[in-house]
């Protein structure tokens, strides 16, 4: 069975990519625990070329990266690819931004995830988007990691921390993006499921 790395030491990002591509033969695995990859790219697409790239050329495996962040227009887009930067814990971050968009009634924000797949020589094979529109609720509505319980998905009619599985590969940025890159992953690990 062919070996797919995920380029991340988030659990909860590994479970959630590995989620979304169950059906796949693949034997998907965490990357090498103690490892971190530094972003320094400029965007989503440049975060996850880095960590795939750097995983993929260390591990010899098909190795496939995200990264993603939270933009909010009346911010100017901000987080951005600094979502994950913005505050040092979760909830540091979702006071910092509720703080900062105040009583604003423009609200509009969108989830952003790109993901690249890299051969086992490292080489960038394959990438792809997705996008997740909602709007920044007042205040946190259930638990979940990151900007979760205060993103709110019209179609879902629920944050995004309240979301099921299934709601979140349908809907959310990172199963948007699993589903634009799954049908060159088969082709490319000759896969059929």
């Amino acid at each position: 069975m062919t070996v797919l790395v995920i380029a991340s030491g988030n659990a909860h990002k590994v479970t959630e990519i590995s989620a979304m591509l169950e059906g796949m033969a693949v034997d998907v695995r965490q990357q090498p625990r103690g490892i971190e990859v530094e972003e320094t790219g400029s965007t989503y697409s440049a975060n996850a070329r880095l960590k795939a790239e750097a995983i993929g050329t260390l591990t010899n495996c098909w190795t496939l990266a995200d990264d993603s962040g939270l933009e909010v227009d009346a911010l100017g887009g901000a987080p951005g690819i600094y979502s994950a930067r913005y505050a040092p814990t979760d909830h540091e971050r979702i006071h910092r931004l509720l703080h900062e968009l105040g009583d604003s009634p423009y609200r509009s924000a969108r989830f952003v995830s790109a993901m690249a797949l890299v051969d086992p020589s490292g080489q960038v094979v394959l990438e792809a988007q997705g996008v997740c529109h909602g709007l920044i609720l007042t205040r946190p509505q259930g638990h979940g990691p990151g900007y979760d319980p205060i993103f709110f998905v019209r179609e879902a009619g629920s944050s995004y921390a309240e979301m099921g599985s299934h709601l979140k590969s349908k809907l959310g940025s990172r199963g948007k993006a699993a589903r634009a890159i799954a049908p060159g992953m088969r082709r490319l690990l000759g896969l059929n499921g």
